[in-house]
């Protein structure tokens, strides 16, 4: 009886989490967006950071300073990877430096018959700093969208890759 409450005990602890995806802040690094077929190319990128100090003491007429500085950068190379969609497509920079491409084609909607039919586009961020949720080969894109960072939108995305860093 305490092997099956152990071995159900593992299960839970196993596959519960798996189910729940994976949430993390990325960067949108390129974006392309027609409502008709084109090739989608994943761009290279680079980013780079600095910091610095000074000190400085005074004696009298003479003053002695001192500093350092440190940038920290990365590069990834395009890829000569192409995707024939239609709709949003982005690459999404992960933490640890791999690229998602993600895309959303229209979306169904059930209205009335107009111009633009029974679709909707899909939502698009205005901004890079997003928050995106991965699960199976889907991510739900979220970001800000009010001044004081309460009101979210979102919008679920189909991942076509996932590039490995270079």
């Amino acid at each position: 009886m305490k092997a099956h409450a152990a071995i159900a005990l593992l299960f839970f602890l196993i596959c519960v989490p798996l189910s729940f995806g994976q949430k993390m802040d990325v960067k949108i690094i390129q974006r392309q967006s027609e409502e008709t077929g084109y090739d989608y190319v994943v761009a290279g990128y680079s980013s780079a950071t600095s910091s610095g100090s000074v000190n400085c003491n005074a004696y009298g007429n003479t003053a002695n300073c001192s500093g350092s500085s440190t940038t920290n950068g990365y590069s990834t190379p395009s890829r000569e990877v192409s995707f024939s969609v239609m709709g949003a497509t982005y690459s999404l920079l992960l933490p640890d430096g791999r690229i998602i491409v993600v895309n959303c084609a229209s979306k169904f909607a059930e209205r009335m018959a107009g111009p633009q039919g029974n679709h909707r586009s899909c939502r698009m961020p205005l901004v890079d700093d997003i928050q995106a949720d991965f699960k199976g080969n889907n991510a739900k894109l979220s970001w800000v969208v009010s001044l004081d960072g309460k009101k979210r939108a979102s919008e679920t995305y189909k991942i076509l890759a996932v590039l490995s860093k270079r």
